[in-house]
């Protein structure tokens, strides 16, 4: 009896606790094999439904086969593998086109994964750093076998305890190596250049113009040699990169907004907020207007519209093979006045290969004197024509032409010549024809 009523003691506890929590209990999984850390963890409406998954960058267990895991509720959506253990992870707009889906990036040593759609979409690699410079002439010196390897063991070790700018990691894995193994590894590697290669330790995001929820961002890194990079997220390219140590915002002398910064080499920078500045909120205008983003009012179907779906279906090989033969009557009417240009010269265009012309005519003037002005240009691509000659042909009972016959110089492919001459009216009825240009391609 006493063993039942300390049960129930202990369950109406529990009870009374759950009540007074400010939490529900919506899921406990203690077998639920996800190894990360609060960076690696990120929620993201990654299909844009309006509903949030939970993107996890999976340490694995014992730091082996890391891996990329999406939860929806308590279970595990899509799972891949990882080149790399991450480090931080992060979602963001790309781009302001539709579907607005954001896109999912994990940093990982001296990478940036990024992907879409949940699959491999990019990977921006973080620039190399200045290797040491007593490091760079050891390993020169190692190249032209000046120095023995067991001497350079001992140099980089007191360069590695008293150098400000770290050994690359080249040198480093260098000194890890027993004496047996010194020598073979400098023949493998005193040819390869030094490289130093710092690593992402966190990683957040930035609205590049907007401060809308639903703005493109940009990726902001932050290194283990203490630099800040931010990202484009269009192209990957670094847009700011600054080591800066420290930040301090207040007054200053007799200014209360100031910005106080400094660097890393020793620099400090001052800033002073403008007392006519003023923040707006989404002030910006860059991107497209927001009547771009808002979804249609479909109407529901109608009656009409049944209909004709069940008239399509019914008549569907009768309407396709009424659609192909206006199709063919389209092609037929287009190759006849095809012909009919090239027949009559109407076309602008050579149709011989021989000589690849292209001419175009413009007649400005409102009469009864006109100007005329052609415009040829060769089309070859790497020919170019020499000794043509251009003639009118017309009615000289209707026009009088002051230069009816052009000498065409040299004409260099893709440039365009003017030809210009003036035409007269003789007509004082207002009767008009046609003035063809004859010879290089024939009337």
């Amino acid at each position: 009896m006493a063993a039942a009523s300390s049960s129930d003691s202990d369950s109406g506890r529990a009870e009374s606790n759950e009540a007074s929590s400010k939490w529900l209990d919506a899921h406990y999984d203690p077998m639920a094999n996800i190894h990360t850390f609060s960076a690696c963890l990120a929620l993201a409406d990654l299909h844009g439904d309006g509903e949030y998954k939970l993107v996890v960058g999976d340490l694995g267990p014992g730091g082996q086969q890391p891996r990329l895991k999406v939860l929806k509720g308590p279970m595990v959506l899509s799972e891949s593998p990882l080149p790399a253990l991450p480090a931080a992870a992060a979602t963001f707009l790309m781009e302001q086109h539709e579907p607005r889906t954001p896109a999912l990036a994990l940093a990982s040593g001296p990478c940036v994964y990024v992907y879409k759609n949940l699959r491999p979409y990019f990977k921006f690699s973080l620039p190399h750093l200045p290797p040491n410079p007593l490091e760079q002439d050891l390993w020169n010196q190692a190249k032209e076998d000046r120095i023995d390897p067991l001497t350079l063991k001992e140099m980089l070790e007191g360069i590695r305890e008293k150098a400000e700018v770290p050994l690359s990691v080249q040198s480093l894995r260098f000194l890890q190596l027993e004496l047996r193994d010194l020598e073979a590894f400098v023949n493998q590697h005193k040819s390869r250049p030094i490289r130093r290669q710092t690593v992402i330790t966190t990683m957040t995001t930035l609205k590049k113009n907007l401060a809308d929820e639903d703005a493109v961002s940009c990726l902001v890194l932050g290194t283990e040699n203490k630099e800040l990079l931010v990202l484009d997220p269009g192209a990957f390219t670094v847009l700011a990169q600054d080591a800066v140590t420290s930040l301090c915002f207040g007054r200053y002398g007799r200014e209360d907004n100031t910005l106080i910064v400094t660097t890393r080499g020793g620099g400090l920078i001052i800033k002073i907020l403008k007392r006519t500045a003023v923040f707006v909120e989404g002030g910006g205008e860059a991107g497209p207007p927001p009547a771009q983003a808002t979804k249609l009012n479909v109407p529901r179907k109608t009656r009409l519209y049944v209909d004709q779906t069940l008239r399509e279906r019914e008549a569907g090989t009768a309407m396709h093979r009424a659609f192909q033969a206006d199709l063919y009557l389209l092609r037929l009417r287009a190759a006849r006045a095809y012909v009919q240009a090239l027949e009559s010269s109407l076309s602008p265009v050579s149709a011989t290969d021989r000589e690849p012309l292209k001419l175009h005519a413009v007649v400005q003037g409102l009469g009864p004197t006109f100007k005329l002005t052609l415009h040829l240009q060769n089309t070859s691509t790497a020919r170019p024509i020499l000794g043509l000659q251009i003639c009118f042909l017309y009615n000289e009972a209707l026009y009088a032409l002051r230069q009816p016959f052009f000498k065409v110089p040299l004409l260099v492919p893709g440039l365009s010549y003017p030809l210009e001459t003036f035409v007269e009216s003789l007509s004082d009825k207002g009767i008009s024809d046609i003035i063809k240009v004859g010879h290089p391609w024939g009337q």
